[in-house]
């Protein structure tokens, strides 16, 4: 179980070494929808399988597109998946199937380091630098065994501690020592990344700024998923997550924010059930490519 996080960190006395993500280069692609005309805030909701595409959003029209651009690239893909959504800048919201749970794979990687920066923030100290290259190695490489470490000495009650503060309520830590395994669902996810983004009462301005940084860093192998489709302005900061099982074949996770000229969203896109992790990751891919278009087109018709 492996996954990839970047983020670049200005963290008082500390100096972190970062690995950033790239490419698996596995593209789809869905025919978008045509914006509304109406000039008041949109809802939409399209259909994928027997489930719904719901998003809501302030500005006229791209509710209605995304839903159905989203319905558009998950209709039909192999296994199962969810998503949600956030765009601050034009008070937009997606969600499909986001309460669904699945094994997290290294997304928790992320919860993780959360979890140890709240307690470094309650014990009124910096990371030590044997803390600074275990973060780094777990999150720019998606390292597992500095993933064991940082599991073990946070402790399952660190970690429900920090799932609590941040109001991570759905998600459940896995047995033991099998952190692949935590529960995980994406509006959880979705949680996860606003919280990293925004002033709250969970983490402060260096641990977010910290995490951020090396979520900004993974290393280029591993910078699939959601910056697929990306505008280049913008700056993806992500954490991926891949894991085989003889039951519902792979589990492919993707989850990051973007920010830069002016833009400021997060998603979370999760799959299980792919006969490869390619197909996964493609799956994963296609949603995000779309969503990434219609927030460029929302903001360029502004």
């Amino acid at each position: 179980m492996h996954g990839s996080r970047t983020t670049r960190c200005t963290r008082r006395g500390l100096a972190a070494l970062v690995a950033a993500g790239a490419a698996l280069a596995v593209w789809s692609t869905a025919t978008p929808a045509s914006a509304g005309t109406d000039d008041t805030a949109s809802t939409g909701g399209d259909t994928v399988g027997d489930a719904k595409v719901v998003c809501t959003s302030d500005r006229p029209g791209l509710a209605s597109t995304l839903s159905h651009d989203i319905a558009a690239a998950l209709n039909g893909r192999q296994g199962t998946s969810a998503l949600a959504l956030y765009d601050r800048t034009s008070g937009t919201n997606c969600a499909f199937q986001e309460g669904t749970p699945f094994d997290s794979a290294s997304v928790v990687k992320v919860t993780v380091l959360g979890a140890l920066l709240r307690q470094t923030e309650e014990a009124h100290r910096a990371l030590t630098s044997q803390e600074v290259k275990l973060t780094t190695d777990m999150i720019t490489k998606s390292d597992n065994a500095s993933t064991d470490t940082l599991w073990h000495q946070v402790g399952r009650s660190g970690i429900q501690h920090f799932l609590d503060l941040a109001g991570m309520r759905n998600t459940v830590p896995g047995p033991g020592g099998a952190w692949g395994l935590t529960q995980i669902t994406a509006a959880d996810q979705l949680t996860l990344m606003r919280l990293l983004t925004a002033e709250n009462g969970a983490l402060g301005q260096e641990s977010r700024d910290y995490a951020l940084d090396l979520m900004q860093r993974v290393v280029p192998e591993q910078r699939w998923g959601v910056p697929a489709g990306a505008p280049a302005s913008t700056t993806a900061h992500l954490k991926n997550g891949w894991l085989p099982r003889a039951e519902k074949g792979w589990r492919v996770h993707s989850v990051g924010t973007f920010d830069g000229s002016g833009t400021d969203y997060a998603m979370a896109v999760l799959s299980s059930g792919s006969d490869t992790m390619g197909y996964g990751v493609a799956t994963v891919e296609a949603a995000a490519k779309v969503i990434h278009r219609d927030l460029a087109a929302a903001g360029d018709a502004t």
